[in-house]
């Protein structure tokens, strides 16, 4: 480990120079004008693995864009390890937010501003880096190694699980690796054993055939964006739990310990919401924020329209009124399950008046994973040799759909070990990833393969 750690340290700029050659590559998954553009940054990737002794490469075909797949070793006295990333990026719209192009990686202050720089690009390539180190120094890793990058992330996956059901024996593993995910805060060490799931739905409440002159019929139609704006206020009690009936029957409670452990994070609170710009917090009652931000479920409209909402005046009353309403869930819930009890609930709820279309947009499963399970353990290991102190095992609020699916399809556990910054603007202009803790990242994963073949 030591020689692969010394080669890592000496080529340090040369990895950072291959970085930024990827990131220049505008491999926009959402958008097909740059099909072309995802499809070389898949052959960059291959290249890659081919150049740094990978013999096993394959750039493989799906119903959209490819999967990298890559993969070393078969020693069944081994264990072997899966790395999942992906090298597609987001749109970097606004343009004139950005105060460099988004694919042209610029380098400031120790940190690489560029689309893709932290999510994923930035992240995934440290664990192509840790191999490089191993390989070029004993010329084997100490597990077998495989690699499944993705290029439909940031579009929905819709290709994924297909793929994995299609080849369950190449994927075989003993655990996944995946870093998209971020430190507690800059400095601290953290490793994510929690996620959360997702239900999303859209609500339409339909009155009138047509939109309606307010002083002629106002007083006798009732108003679809009233009745929908009464329903959804009506989704929370005065507590702040969400009355939906039965919303929390699967809810897997905390634990004591769990609860010591969001105890013990140095969470400042006072700083979390002066970035979110928020007056004040509001949590559901007997929980602490930092508790209902990642390990409690929740329900948000994400949005909301009906009616006239250009300049000036218009009285109508409105024909429909619109809703997209979305449900962080936490193990066990499931989101076909709470999906069903929000139709059965806004049917419930639907004035006689009116009539209701409902429509589940998507959904995905929350994750945890036990924190003494050996690869967990030996993720500790390595991110402690790295920052000088025993991590902090976190849960986020937000949602890695493909975290369950390995669960679900291939039985397979897996590390969330990230380098990111919630700072870090991905997804918005201005996107960046610290140049330290992309080499952390690296250190941390030549040290995690190292500890994991000896659990």
């Amino acid at each position: 480990m030591k020689a692969a750690l010394d080669y890592a340290t000496q080529n340090a700029d040369a990895f950072v120079d291959q970085l930024k050659d990827l990131l220049r590559i505008p491999s926009i998954s959402t958008d097909s004008a740059y099909n072309a553009d995802t499809r070389r940054a898949a052959d960059w990737l291959a290249d890659d693995f081919r150049k740094i002794g990978i013999p096993n490469v394959d750039v493989m075909e799906t119903g959209g864009h490819p999967i990298v797949y890559a993969e070393i070793g078969s020693d069944p006295d081994k264990p072997t390890v899966l790395v999942y990333g992906h090298y597609d990026v987001q749109p970097p719209d606004p343009l004139e937010l950005w105060d460099s192009p988004p694919f042209e990686p610029v380098e400031k202050d120790g940190i690489i501003y560029a689309r893709g720089s932290c999510d994923d690009k930035g992240q995934a390539f440290m664990h192509v880096k840790a191999a490089e180190a191993y390989l070029e120094t004993t010329g084997e890793l100490p597990v077998n190694l495989k690699f499944m990058i993705e290029g439909e992330e940031e579009s929905g996956s819709v290709n994924l699980v297909p793929f994995i059901e299609k080849h369950k024996e190449l994927l075989k593993a003993d655990v996944v690796l995946i870093s998209d995910t971020s430190l507690f805060a800059p400095g601290v060490p953290s490793i994510t054993y929690g996620l959360r799931g997702l239900a999303y739905v859209e609500v339409t409440l339909t009155g009138p055939a047509r939109d309606l002159h307010s002083g002629v019929y106002g007083g006798g139609i009732e108003n679809p964006v009233n009745a929908l704006c009464k329903m959804i206020a009506d989704l929370h009690d005065e507590n702040h739990h969400v009355t939906v009936e039965g919303f929390y029957d699967a809810v897997r409670a905390l634990s004591n310990e769990e609860r010591e452990g969001f105890r013990a994070l140095p969470f400042d609170e006072a700083a979390w919401l002066e970035e979110a710009g928020a007056p004040a917090t509001k949590t559901e009652d007997g929980f602490s924020t930092l508790e209902g931000i990642t390990a409690r479920p929740t329900l948000d409209v994400n949005g909301i329209w009906g009616g006239y909402i250009g300049k000036g005046a218009k009285t109508v009353l409105p024909s429909q009124a619109n809703a997209k309403i979305s449900c962080r869930l936490v193990p066990d819930q499931t989101p076909g399950d709470i999906t069903e009890k929000l139709r059965r609930h806004f049917e419930k709820h639907v004035p006689d008046t009116m009539t209701l279309d409902f429509k589940d947009l998507h959904g995905g499963h929350g994750a945890i994973v036990d924190t003494k399970a050996p690869a967990m353990k030996a993720a500790a290991e390595a991110m402690e040799a790295v920052f000088g102190q025993p991590p902090y095992f976190t849960r986020e609020g937000g949602s890695i759909p493909v975290v369950a699916d390995f669960k679900r399809l291939l039985g397979l556990d897996s590390v969330l070990m990230g380098f990111g910054l919630d700072s870090d603007a991905i997804h918005s202009p201005n996107e960046h990833f610290g140049i330290d803790r992309f080499h952390q990242g690296i250190e941390a994963s030549i040290r995690f393969l190292d500890a994991y073949s000896r659990q």
